[in-house]
């Protein structure tokens, strides 16, 4: 994981049926001293419905407790290995021997995860990823494996050069020709898909100032629209995985997949660590289930199913850093859930996230964000699929309790015409948005409202940018 000061403001449209959707993995990793046994692990996993788990080594133990319980793993080639992978193949057909042949099929591994974001190692490792990668599937080829085993690397979103808004999303200039095009080549030609760790957290830890928290725990918000793609967002999960999907896409890579390896929010953190609370990191996780389970992938890619691996199982007392790095897991030690949230579709059927705001017809909770426009300015309009009782409701809100200045719509005056609904309603929803200061939120109107970056316009009536 690493500290990301990312602005990504914008977000997904979420279709929340129980058909087939993505799957839900954990992260099972172990600095710690007081954690359970690998059996118990297992089985607390089993009693979970948790059937995907991504290691940090291959642990003997850990992959024998896994042996014969159905659970899909992901084990780990770990960063201080890269060099030896890369320069020996001796030593990749050796390790995969060792670490992955002694146990499959038994125990279901399904990928390996080459290294952990190794563009941010201080070790410089990064020279060795694409040799490391190489080696260990041909390791996989010799032992008849390379079909049903994957190879990947999970990387930090800082392997982006832009990632605001999601439409410019662009790998680092100087990781492209060395490592991403030789990197998403393998993928393609061995229909692995790149393995990406992504924190909505660190981004609204590092400007809570101007990104809506309701946008970072996928609760209920007015959404955004990149102007770049024409796309509205709903999450800063699928926003910054679309960043992610627009930079392989810049390098034609449209057909290469994304697995989240890790993401997630921690329960406690330091009195610096804005967002960092129990009752954050059950919405994020619970509502994050739910996004993935219900089906549908992002904006971008709206029909591609997401494999989402949560971090952590446990909180791991030996982690360095503060205090947030020791509280992401689901589970205390002694194998209790730090916050009630389900795993499954079934358990989903009675899930609900408590502390969701309430919402007055025309915010939807009032949180300031930076303006989507590439001049700063953006203004309110009414959607006219919204309806009329929506339409309504709205105009008479702004008009009245919202004080909007509604005299521009009234017979007679510059904008009555075009005299219709939704040309009225617009003008007011963008009059009390522009008098609220364009505070996120202010533009929701019961789902009637909507931003939008060109200065709306109706015959001889034009939308006022401010007051």
């Amino acid at each position: 994981m690493e500290l990301l000061k990312i602005y990504l403001l914008l977000p997904i449209l979420c279709i929340f049926s129980f058909a087939d959707g993505g799957s839900i993995g954990v992260n099972y990793g172990r600095i710690a001293n007081n954690l359970p046994s690998a059996v118990k692990v297992v089985e607390l996993m089993k009693s979970q419905g948790i059937n995907r788990v991504k290691v940090y080594d291959t642990d003997r133990a850990v992959l024998k407790a896994l042996s014969g319980s159905g659970i899909k793993v992901v084990v780990n080639l770990p960063n201080e290995l890269l060099s030896n992978a890369a320069r020996r193949p001796s030593f990749a057909n050796a390790w995969v021997l060792r670490n992955v042949v002694a146990y499959h099929p038994s125990t279901t591994i399904e990928a390996i995860a080459i290294g952990n974001e190794v563009f941010v190692d201080t070790h410089n490792t990064t020279r060795y990823l694409i040799a490391a990668m190489k080696n260990i599937h041909q390791a996989l080829v010799k032992y008849n494996l390379h079909d049903t085993i994957k190879v990947s690397s999970p990387v930090a979103l800082s392997a982006l050069q832009n990632s605001y808004p999601s439409s410019v999303g662009s790998f680092r200039s100087d990781l492209i020709e060395p490592v991403f095009k030789p990197m998403l080549e393998f993928l393609r030609q061995t229909g692995s898909s790149l393995m990406v760790n992504v924190y909505p957290f660190f981004a609204y830890e590092s400007n809570a100032d101007v990104i809506s928290l309701d946008y970072a725990l996928f609760r209920q918000n007015p959404g955004m629209v990149d102007a770049g793609n024409g796309l509205r967002y709903f999450s800063l999960f699928d926003a910054q995985i679309d960043a992610v999907f627009a930079a392989m896409s810049a390098l034609k890579y449209d057909d290469v997949k994304i697995t989240v390896t890790e993401t997630g929010w921690p329960s406690k953190g330091d009195s610096n660590e804005v967002g960092a609370s129990m009752e954050n990191a059950a919405a994020y996780n619970g509502n994050l289930v739910r996004r993935v389970l219900t089906g549908g992938g992002t904006p971008l890619r709206p029909h591609e199913d997401l494999t989402v691996y949560l971090f952590a199982l446990f909180n791991e007392n030996k982690k360095f850093g503060p205090t947030s790095e020791r509280n992401f897991g689901l589970f205390y030690p002694n194998e209790k859930k730090v916050y009630n949230i389900p795993f499954t579709a079934e358990g989903l059927k009675s899930y609900r996230d408590d502390h969701s705001p309430d919402h007055s017809p025309a915010t939807g909770g009032e949180q300031r964000v930076s303006t989507g426009s590439s001049n700063g300015q953006t203004w309110c309009v009414a959607s006219g699929q919204a309806g009329k009782d929506k339409l309504q409701a709205g105009l008479d809100y702004a008009c009245g309790e919202g004080g909007a200045d509604c005299h521009p719509i009234q017979p007679g005056s510059t904008c009555f015409d075009p005299n219709s609904l939704e040309a009225h309603a617009s003008y007011a929803f963008n009059s009390y948005y522009q008098k609220k200061g364009r505070v996120i939120g202010t533009c929701y109107f019961g789902g009637a409202g909507y931003i939008v970056s060109q200065q709306p316009k109706y015959g001889k009536c034009e939308f006022p940018t401010g007051y």
